[in-house]
């Protein structure tokens, strides 16, 4: 038995570019949630903009268009969705339900309308696509012991998306902890009546937080679309938005236990394409059906486990009535 194949530098690889999509969207419902506005919409966000994203960059030749185009679905969405649960103080998780199902449906119908091809974008092709950035010396230290082949294979290599991904993890503690704008964010998750005395507008601070969690979910949407894949595909998010969510939960509501939750995630989803390893590893064939759904069975017992343990910010959910 090989249990140091689990962690081989190619499963890990795997792990930071399988983990990307979480991390963004679970970043985007952080935003969210901290301001008191539950979004299980993350799903469908996600999907406009990964199909969005992908049109755009196979029509005109730019990737940077397709992002652009990406984010612009994304808020889109999430302008629906605060109108229904901020203007409107309708139900958030039927608005985001409701918001999972448009676009399940509406990627599927425009794709057929533009490309007639079952649903689905053509592949994209050269500027269409993120490209992996190779950082500086990563093929000269390749070959040098310990460092190097860390350097090269794991750090190195990634589209620009992964890299700003990563960073946005520091930036939201940055932003949620180090700054007035998050101070008052996270107030207004939990006591917006508080913030609302203070002279601070609370609608506004949760249309800006709804703002910022569309900008996430539509890189994240869009970096599936154009750097992890090269296209859209029906129901190409597989559910990950409902996992982001559930590592939220995982990482009650933390920025960097954010970051080590979806990399959780996202290794069980590398190693279930490894089946080789996971044989070599513990002696015996494991089912791939199996494999598939360990990230999904983990979601459940989280979901089951630490619902309970963990506490949302006490306004989340609720509408706000300014008080006369």
């Amino acid at each position: 038995m090989d249990f140091l194949s689990l962690f081989d530098l190619s499963v890990l690889d795997s792990t930071v570019r399988l983990a990307v999509p979480l991390l963004l969207a679970c970043l985007a419902g952080l935003f969210s949630e901290r301001a008191g506005i539950f979004d299980i919409g993350l799903e469908g966000k996600m999907l406009a903009a990964a199909f969005f994203s992908a049109a755009v960059a196979h029509l005109t030749g730019s990737v940077w268009l397709g992002l652009l185009a990406g984010i612009t679905a994304s808020l889109a969405l999430s302008l629906l969705h605060g109108l229904a649960s901020i203007t409107f103080r309708g139900n958030q998780l039927i608005s985001g339900v409701a918001i999972n199902f448009l676009a399940a449906g509406m990627t599927v119908l425009v794709a057929q309308d533009w490309f007639h091809q079952g649903g689905r974008t053509p592949s994209l092709i050269g500027q269409g696509r993120f490209s992996p950035i190779e950082l500086p010396l990563a093929t000269t230290l390749k070959d040098t012991p310990g460092f190097g082949p860390v350097y090269h294979d794991l750090i190195s290599g990634h589209s620009v998306l992964v890299y700003l991904a990563l960073l946005m993890v520091p930036a939201t503690w940055w932003i949620l902890y180090r700054t007035r704008f998050g101070l008052r964010l996270r107030a207004v998750g939990e006591n917006p009546a508080a913030v609302d005395t203070a002279g601070v507008s609370v609608v506004g601070l949760r249309y800006a937080a709804v703002m910022i969690c569309g900008v996430l979910c539509g890189i994240a949407g869009a970096y599936l679309a154009t750097a992890l894949q090269a296209g859209f595909v029906k129901d190409m998010t597989a559910g990950r938005g409902f996992i982001a969510l559930a590592a939220l939960i995982f990482a009650k509501w933390r920025p960097w236990h954010a970051l080590y939750a979806t990399l959780l995630f996202g290794y069980l989803q590398a190693i279930s394409l490894r089946p080789d390893i996971i044989e070599s590893a513990i002696g015996f064939t494991v089912q791939i059906q199996l494999l598939d759904a360990l990230p999904y069975i983990l979601t459940v017992v989280i979901l089951a486990g630490f619902v309970g343990k963990a506490i949302p910010p006490r306004a989340g959910g609720e509408p706000y009535v300014k008080e006369r």
